[in-house]
C-alpha cells in the first residue's frame, strides 16, 4: 500500500487540477484553461497534449452531460437533431482551420468577452427562469440548431470558451434557464470532444494510460460540479460563467502580449 502511494504521489497534483477543471467545466466550460497548463507542467509531451486532454475531458463531460440531461428531461428527438447538427458544424469548423487566421478569432473574442462578462454581472435575473414556452416548437428547434451549428463550428475552428458561449446562447436566444442551457451545452461539448478524440487516437497522439487515469479524476470533478449546479441552479452557474469569461479573456490577452 505504501509503495502504491509512493508511485501515485507524482500524479496527485495533476489529478487535483483535473478534478478542479472538471468541477468548473461541468458548470461553465473552460476546463482546458486549467488542464492544458497542468499537463504541460507534469511533463507530458506537447505532441500528446491535446489528445490526452481530450480523452480525460471527454470522460468527465460524459458524466456531466448524463447527469444534466437526465435531470432536465429534455426531449430525445431534439437532443439527437442538435447533436447531429453540432457534429456537422464541428467537422466543417475543423476543415476551415487553415482558412481563418487564429489571430482574427482571438481579436473577435477580445471584442465579445467583455460584453459577456458585463451582461452576466448586470442582468441579475438572467438564467433563473425558463421562458422558452413563448416560442413554438419549430422556432425552438430552429434556434437551437443555429446555435448548435454556429458555436460547434467555432469549436472545431478554435474552441476556447465553447461551453460558456453555448450556455449563454441557449439561455438568451431560446429562453431556457441556465440549468437546461448548461445541459445542452454539455451534450454538444461531448459530441465535439469525441469527434476530436477519434482523430487524435487515429494519429496516435494520446497517452492512453495517463488520459484514462486523469479521466477518473475528471469524472469525479464533473460529477461534483453537476451535483452543485443541479442543487443550486443559476445561483451556482452564473458566477462560474463570469469567472470563466474573465479568465478566458485574460489568457487570450496574455498569449497575444507574450
Amino acid at each position: 500500500m505504501i509503495e502504491l502511494l509512493h508511485t501515485a504521489q507524482p500524479y496527485l497534483p495533476l489529478a487535483l487540477l483535473v478534478f478542479l477543471a472538471g468541477f468548473v467545466d461541468s458548470m461553465a466550460g473552460g476546463g482546458g484553461l486549467i488542464t492544458l497548463p497542468a499537463y504541460l507542467a507534469h511533463g507530458l509531451s506537447p505532441a500528446l497534449l491535446l489528445g490526452t486532454n481530450k480523452l480525460s475531458s471527454s470522460m468527465g463531460t460524459a458524466v456531466a452531460a448524463g447527469r444534466f440531461l437526465r435531470e432536465t428531461r429534455t426531449r430525445a428527438d431534439l437532443l439527437f437533431i442538435m447533436a447531429a447538427v453540432g457534429a456537422v458544424g464541428a467537422f466543417l469548423g475543423a476543415r476551415a482551420v487553415s482558412l481563418v487566421p487564429p489571430e482574427a478569432v482571438r481579436y473577435l473574442l477580445i471584442v465579445l468577452l467583455p460584453p459577456v462578462a458585463v451582461f452576466l454581472a448586470a442582468r441579475k435575473g438572467f438564467g433563473f427562469s425558463d421562458t422558452s414556452s413563448r416560442f413554438s416548437e419549430g422556432a425552438l428547434l430552429s434556434r437551437s440548431c443555429l446555435i448548435a451549428f454556429g458555436i460547434s463550428f467555432y469549436d472545431g475552428l478554435l474552441g476556447p470558451g465553447t461551453g460558456t458561449f453555448l450556455a449563454l446562447a441557449f439561455s438568451r436566444a431560446c429562453g431556457y434557464d441556465l440549468l437546461r442551457s448548461t445541459a445542452l451545452a454539455k451534450l454538444l461539448n461531448l459530441v465535439s470532444n469525441l469527434a476530436a478524440l477519434a482523430t487524435f487516437l487515429a494519429l496516435g497522439r494520446v497517452d492512453l494510460r495517463l488520459g484514462l487515469a486523469m479521466g477518473v479524476a475528471g469524472m469525479a470533478g464533473n460529477y461534483a460540479g453537476a451535483h452543485v449546479a443541479l442543487r443550486k441552479g443559476a445561483w451556482a452557474i452564473r458566477p462560474m460563467l463570469f469567472l470563466v469569461s474573465a479568465s478566458l479573456l485574460g489568457k487570450i490577452v496574455w498569449d497575444m502580449l507574450r
